[in-house]
This record gives structure tokens, sequence and C-alpha cells, in this order.
């Protein structure tokens, strides 16, 4: 691979001296690191050629104008130009890999990853419709498609089954089935009807989903809320678009479902349910906390129904919260008892990720940590929420 200017930062780390244990492939010492966010690389026509045939016409697709301009077209999504952005590096090597489930073992092999929690890559935008029933249809292709091709690699290699709440009585059916089929975590929206706010819809905090957490709480499965999922993060254009759309339309709408599971009786209701942020960050998870338990004390008269608890204490209890890099955040987690809420990830194969220079990334980010915290943090906290087997995990590490 070849370390491109745009990608030296990359290398940057102040070492692990005096760490028992280190995130190095080669140290025979390692710690359990699994990456509770990957990306599939999957083929952009399976939507196309597996779906039912009264969707074909709808799902994603290129489309070109008249002057020859090519453009992304998505159900819910205003249409997007395609540019011709020249890959270089690093960042062309990224846009290639993660294929196949042999060259994400090979890949993951040198970036010291034992096991990887997949999300969809070009599916993310199954979730992009107003129409909830087409929005199943598409999740339960990728389900199929998954499942079909990490099957014999699950207990490394494990895909989140994609669920579209805003068709409930199809969400309850798909969630049942994929259960038997053996996954072991469902992905949700962010919010359950795509679209802009709208108080009509129904949302996560409504007793109307309590059908939906009864069935996720019988399969014992926990739910993820990935960014960019209930709403288009696409919002601003022209300049600085890019930073923009990341940080404020993509990032920031993942409190959402967070603040609707904890104060909202939800969890008081259903005590079972476990849930995760992924790809949001962590630094936002405190301030969070406080916004909610804050909101709860001093606005109690307005505030229906009555918890038990503080919103924070349900977080902590149920929440976690997946990052890349966020020294923000980490910096943070041990003052407010968040250690065994946080989840590390190298977003394999995306840009935003730390493949194949996740050794480093950790180095720079977690020195102040004891060994024990770091251990939960890359790779315990996501073994006890996915259910992996770590013994197993580190029996093949040492086999191989």
């Amino acid at each position: 691979m070849t370390i491109d200017a745009n990608n030296a930062w990359r290398l940057e780390t102040p070492g692990a001296e005096g760490w028992p244990r280190t995130a190095r492939p080669a140290d025979p010492r390692k710690y359990l690191m699994i990456s509770a966010d990957c990306h599939a690389n999957e083929p952009g026509n399976i939507w196309a050629e597996r779906i039912d045939a009264k969707y074909r016409d709808r799902v994603p697709r290129v489309e070109k104008n008249e002057r020859g301009d090519l453009f992304q077209v998505t159900d819910g999504f205003r249409p997007m130009r395609l540019r011709n952005v020249v890959y270089e590096g690093e960042d062309f090597d990224r846009n290639k890999t993660g294929k196949t489930p042999e060259e994400r073992l090979r890949d993951h092999a040198r970036d010291g990853v034992d096991a990887e929690v997949i999300f969809p890559g070009k599916g993310l935008a199954m979730w992009a419709t107003p129409d909830p029933v087409f929005s199943n249809a598409m999740c339960r292709v990728w389900n199929d498609w998954s499942w079909e091709v990490f099957e014999s690699y699950y207990d490394r290699l494990s895909p989140m089954a994609a669920i579209a709440t805003g068709d409930l009585e199809g969400a309850i059916a798909e969630i049942r089935r994929v259960a038997k089929l053996g996954f072991r975590g469902l992905t949700l929206p962010c919010k359950p009807v795509w679209g802009a706010h709208d108080a009509s819809h129904l949302n996560y905090n409504l007793p109307e989903f309590d059908p939906l957490w009864e069935v996720v709480c019988d399969v014992d499965l926990p739910v993820t809320f990935h960014v960019s999922t209930g709403r288009d993060p696409r919002a601003a254009r022209g300049n600085g678009g890019a930073v923009i759309n990341y940080a404020v339309h993509s990032l920031a709408p993942t409190m959402e479902p967070v603040a609707n599971l904890c104060g909202s009786g939800v969890l008081e209701r259903f005590p079972k349910l476990r849930f995760a942020t992924i790809e949001a960050g962590i630094g936002w998870v405190p301030w969070a906390l406080i916004a909610m338990d804050e909101a709860y004390r001093k606005h109690h008269m307005w505030v229906r129904p009555k918890l038990r608890k503080l919103p924070s204490d349900y977080f902590r209890e149920h929440g976690f919260a997946s990052f890349q890099e966020d020294a923000a955040g980490l910096a943070l987690a041990r003052e407010h008892r968040l250690v065994d809420c946080f989840l590390w990830a190298n977003d394999y194969p995306h840009h935003e990720g730390t493949w194949p220079h996740s050794a480093e990334a950790i180095e720079r980010q977690m020195r102040d940590f004891s060994d024990a915290e770091r251990a939960k943090i890359l790779g315990e906290n996501a073994a006890r929420l996915f259910r992996f087997d770590a013994e197993r995990l580190l029996r093949r590490r040492a086999s191989e």
C-alpha cells in the first residue's frame, strides 16, 4: 500500500511504551480487537437482481441527463451528481477492498482485528425512501445476500440484519426470520419514517413500537442505529458541504434514537433491550446524558411518563456507542462512567476509518487508560454486546 501525503498523518504515534499489551498485529499478547463498525463492499446490482419485480425500477441507480452528467438517484434523496473524483494512494486502495470474506480476513489480520460487525455499504440507502414497505423489501435483499456470503465465517465476520421499522408489521416478521437464520444483531434506521422532522410521524418513544420491542427482546438481539439513516445527510450544498453534511446532518441525528429510548420509559417496559449507536463517535455522549438528565429534572412538570431512574442511567445500563477516532470522548469516558459503553471500530474499508493503521490511532488516543480499560473498549464490550465467543477468537488467533 502506498502511503501518500494526504494520509501520512495516520502513521503518527507516541508508541505504546509501558503497555502490557498492544494493538500491534505482531504482538503475541495483542488485545482482543473487535471492530464494531465495518462495511460490506457489496455488488451494486444485488437489489436490481433480487428484489420483487414491482420494485425493480425504484432501486438506487445511476442516471444520465441530456448533457451527459451522471447522477445517483435514490428514492428519498435529492439526485446527487457523481463527480470524477481521483483517488490516490491509500484512498484508492480503500475503494477497492473488502469484496470477499477471504480478502476481509487478510486485511483485518494486517490491522490486528480478530472479528468485525458488518453494516451495509451501498445498502445504507435502503432506508432512503418514504415508502417503508419498499424499504423492507430492500432490507430483505441485503439480509439474504449478507447471510449467504458470510454465514460460513460468522464467528469472525458478522453482518447486522437490516430492518425498516416504518413498516411495523413487516419489520416484526423480518426480525423473527433473521433471528431464526442466526444473525447476532439488528440495524434499524435512526428515524423510522424517512424524511424531515414531522411530529405526526411515529417514532421510537411511542407505545406503537412496543410490539416491535417485545419481539426484539423475545429473540434477544441487540439493535444498532447507524449514522446517515433516518433522514437525508446530504442537506448542505456548495462550499464546505462535505464538512457540514458529515458533522451536522450525518453524525448529529444519531442522538435522536438514544433520547427516544432513554427518556420515554421504553427501557423500563423492556429491560432486556440493548442498543448501540454506530459510527457517530462518542464525544457527544457525556453531553447528551447530562442534557437528558437536566431536561428530566428541570422540566419535571412536563415530563411524561415519570421514570424510576434518570435517562443517563438507562444509557449506562442498556446503551453503547462506537467510534473510530474520538480523543475528546475517550478523555471523558472514565469521568462519566462510560468505559463499559464504548466500542472501538476501524470502519473498514471506509475513509473515515483507521484501517490499516489502527494500532497508531489507538496509541494516539488511549495512552491514559489502564490495560483493563483498553481491553474493554477494544474488544470485550463488543463481545459482550454482540455475543462473540472471545475465547474461541483468541484460540483461533493463537493457532494461526
